[in-house]
């Protein structure tokens, strides 16, 4: 039997959710560098490090503020926080849309990392409509949604940026104001009234929320591997620019054509395979597979020297997509159902402290050892820690599976 209309509609309100927020990043992403030099009327140089510190507080606010909107769910429902948290966004791209200072950007950006921490609330509206044998596959939809953002923002971005600097920021609050409206329209709540519990801002920060969890020491290990993932995974967008430029000589063509690909390899995995494999192997298997499959992938990019031997290690790079569903499966089917919002909120801030972690870690590590003085050339280093931060990864879910008794593994 298919899952009920109203729940169908929920989900797709969800993927276009993620999928929104994702293209809203890369919809500015063409535009950003010359908007920068118009409001500080400084040279591209100078402008990338404003455009650095605006990248730093938006993943602030995600680790800030991600426990604060998971808890707040947990109380007053998915629903509410939900719809206020894209009306917020709608309304923060129109004010960095007339911009016409450095400091309306920033104040743009913090409310937009703000807004965007709901991917806590999504996270739990998901594992509220599914079983414990469905959460893998349905978080899966998150991992596609933001494929699929990654792919069509940028590209959207580049073309409207034709228009204007501005035009990009105008097109995401419409795109933010619209599903505001279906959700307003079609999304059903999903946190039953017995399962919801009263806000308490002890708990609705990182530390608190990490200190609640201390009663799951199986969880708290997962957040640790799902930390040391995360500083890897985003090698990609961090040097992936700044690599294939300086080991293959791509250009921006090149560069963007290897990122489309990434996204739509991720989007097929997370969306589509998840749901077949994962059945099969249960949580913890397709985690492991998926572990393996990045490591495979950055060991691959750590010390090739031609630019299509790129395209041999990208599809086990989509593989290692795998990772993030089945992180989230195992934590979330650990928990009792009231903590689902809290339990989301603090992966949202894992995810937000690693955005911050990892650029800066990979671009130092990638500029020392391409630097003209440095006496080790070795280009591909950031996906040789990559891959280091993986197998110990790895490491930590065998130790939280040792004491994890809530997922009962499926046959092979």
């Amino acid at each position: 039997m298919g899952e009920p209309v109203s729940t169908r509609k929920a989900l797709i309100f969800i993927f276009a959710t993620v999928a929104i927020n994702s293209m809203g990043i890369g919809l500015i992403m063409p535009v950003l560098p010359s908007l920068l030099v118009e409001l500080t009327e400084t040279t591209v140089g100078e402008a990338a490090k404003w455009g650095g510190a605006l990248s730093v507080v938006y993943a602030l606010m995600q680790f800030l503020c991600g426990p604060t909107l998971g808890n707040l769910s947990d109380r007053y429902g998915r629903r509410p926080v939900l719809l206020i948290s894209m009306l917020v966004l709608a309304v923060d791209y129109m004010i960095m849309a007339m911009a016409g200072s450095l400091a309306i950007l920033f104040i743009g950006r913090t409310l937009s990392g703000v807004a965007g921490a709901n991917f806590s609330s999504a996270s739990a509206y998901i594992a509220d409509v599914s079983t414990k044998e469905q959460r893998a596959r349905n978080f899966g939809l998150i991992g596609a949604a933001f494929g699929i953002g990654f792919i069509l923002g940028p590209v959207a971005g580049g073309f409207l940026g034709e228009y204007g600097s501005r035009a990009p920021f105008f097109a995401a609050a419409a795109l933010s104001l619209a599903n505001f409206l279906y959700g307003f329209f079609f999304l059903p709540e999903t946190l039953k009234e017995e399962n919801r519990r009263p806000f308490d801002i002890k708990r609705g920060n990182p530390l608190g929320a990490l200190k609640q969890l201390a009663d799951y020491p199986p969880v708290r290990i997962y957040l640790l591997a799902l930390l040391l993932f995360d500083i890897a995974h985003y090698v990609y967008p961090a040097v992936w620019s700044y690599y294939t430029g300086e080991t293959f000589g791509w250009g921006p063509a090149e560069i963007g054509g290897s990122l489309a690909v990434v996204g739509i390899g991720f989007a097929f995995v997370q969306g589509y395979l998840i749901r077949v494999l994962e059945p099969k192997l249960g949580p913890m298997k397709t985690l492991t597979f998926a572990l393996g499959a990045n490591v495979i992938a950055y060991a691959g990019l750590a010390v090739i020297d031609a630019g299509w031997m790129v395209f041999l290690f990208l599809p086990f790079a989509s593989l290692g997509a795998l990772a993030t569903p089945s992180f989230s499966a195992l934590m979330a089917n650990a928990i009792p159902d009231n903590a689902q919002g809290e339990l989301q909120g603090f992966v949202s801030s894992v995810s937000g402290i690693a955005m911050v972690i990892s650029p800066f870690v990979m671009t130092q590590l990638f500029s020392a050892f391409t630097a003209d003085d440095t006496p080790i050339y070795f280009p591909g280093i950031p996906f040789a820690l990559a891959g280091v931060l993986i197998v110990l990864s790895y490491l930590l879910t065998r130790v939280a599976r040792s004491k994890d008794t809530s997922e009962e593994e499926a046959p092979a």
